[in-house]
């Protein structure tokens, strides 16, 4: 059964697929237009699959809502080069977190001013690199990041345009591991202690930075509008009382991943932050920054099965060849996905199975409580859906497996923009 309590036997909820999904006559899944089963064929197991179409649908939805300005797609949920042109191309900006993801934004040719730089300990020379290539903004972390800031303004630096991360001090529903806006975090100034105010009091009396407004973040696959609007109205009295330009509201807008799970989407919940902003007396620009929401339902993952392991009384074990090292969120989170056959995408799944990978863990699992059609066979091309968001960003080379490719579809065509890893690649920064 699905982690959420379906039945085995039901085919795939075809709503957790990306828009473009389509099944054939013979039970075949077409994304973009291709055919999955060539797709693998192709370009072989593991294999990112994005429907670039969903990508700039979700994209444009999000600059509908917030504007151009106010749309921010957070890179850390998946970020290569074609990616971070395609949110440039439908008008988002984009944020980063790393000097890693500032550089390939850069290479991708989205504009420095259109790019915030995030970070809860950016070094100097992440700092640096932001200020000589002239990003639009950086969200300031810590009284140390702006000790960092001074400096290099003072040897010569550009001056930036900031914004204070505010720690909101409130509980979401979602993982501990990816609640930022408890005050037990890592994340941001705290409001309730007064180390906000003070942030930005300091900010404002430095002649280093340019003081433009106010952060908030409460959390990630968040699929409560009532804990956005908690988190608003807690930082609320603080933003007016700042009367900056800018707020920023972050992102973490939750996705379904399993048949059961329900959330908002995109425009409505951008809707409704707007209102309660609006109804908090909050007179800045508003800006908010989606990521898992724009992309964790545009992809899927194929892999290709290499052992049944039957055990009575127990459980059938399907081995595939990718694993943790290409979704680490089930070993991280603990989070649920579905398992289907692209062969047979509307088929009933009778076969219960535990998905797992091929290192050397027994917490290798991809998919803890899957089901497949019960003709499932080794050398059958086995498919996750929902793996659009921290799969190939969170990716490893545990075990020294190489990284997949990832593919972009649309129009009956496919166009590889990650290539796979080679052995090579493995060695490269390896210097015996």
């Amino acid at each position: 059964m699905t982690e959420q309590g379906g039945r085995p036997s039901d085919p795939l909820d075809r709503s957790l697929l990306p828009d473009t999904a389509d099944v054939d006559e013979h039970g075949r899944l077409h994304l973009g237009g291709c055919d999955v089963l060539e797709l693998a064929e192709e370009f072989g197991t593991p294999l990112f699959v994005y429907d670039e179409a969903h990508l700039r649908s979700r994209g444009a939805a999000a600059v509908d809502v917030f504007g151009p300005d106010g749309a921010v797609y957070a890179t850390k949920a998946f970020l290569c080069r074609a990616m971070a042109r395609l949110a440039h191309e439908e008008g988002m900006r984009l944020d980063v977190a790393t000097g890693g993801e500032l550089s390939v934004v850069l290479a991708a040719g989205v504009p420095a001013d259109r790019v915030v730089l995030h970070g809860n300990n950016k070094s100097s020379e992440e700092l640096a690199l932001a200020l000589t290539a002239g990003v639009g903004r950086i969200v300031v972390d810590s009284t140390d990041e702006l000790d960092r800031i001074e400096a290099l303004v003072a040897a010569g630096g550009r001056r930036p345009q900031v914004l204070i991360r505010v720690n909101p001090g409130i509980e979401v529903h979602t993982h501990e591991h990816v609640q930022t806006g408890v005050l037990d975090s890592k994340f941001g100034f705290p409001l309730t202690t007064g180390q906000a105010e003070a942030a930005l009091a300091r900010a404002a009396a430095s002649a280093a930075v340019d003081l433009v407004g106010v952060h908030l973040h409460i959390g990630s696959q968040v699929f409560s509008v009532d804990n956005f609007a908690d988190g608003l109205r807690a930082v609320a009295p603080f933003v007016r009382d700042a009367d900056l330009p800018e707020f920023v509201v972050g992102g973490g807008l939750g996705v379904a991943y399993v048949a059961g799970e329900q959330a908002p989407d995109l425009r409505s919940w951008g809707e409704s932050v707007l209102a309660t902003c609006r109804e908090e007396g909050i007179r800045s620009a508003i800006s908010a920054e989606p990521g898992r929401a724009i992309v964790a339902s545009a992809a899927i993952t194929l892999y290709t099965v290499g052992t049944v392991k039957f055990i009575p009384g127990v459980r059938t074990y399907v081995a595939v060849d990718g694993g943790m090292s290409d979704n680490p969120r089930p070993v991280l989170y603990g989070s649920g996905y579905e398992t289907f056959l692209p062969r047979a995408a509307s088929s009933r799944r009778d076969l219960p199975i535990r998905l797992v990978g091929k290192h050397c863990e027994s917490g290798d699992l991809l998919v803890r409580e899957g089901a497949v059609p019960a003709d499932l066979s080794v050398g059958d091309v086995v498919a996750t859906p929902v793996t659009g968001a921290y799969g190939h960003s969170m990716g490893s080379n545990y075990n020294k497996v190489l990284r997949p490719p990832v593919v972009f579809v649309r129009d009956g065509r496919a166009r590889e923009v990650v290539r796979r890893e080679t052995v090579d690649d493995l060695l490269a920064t390896d210097l015996g």
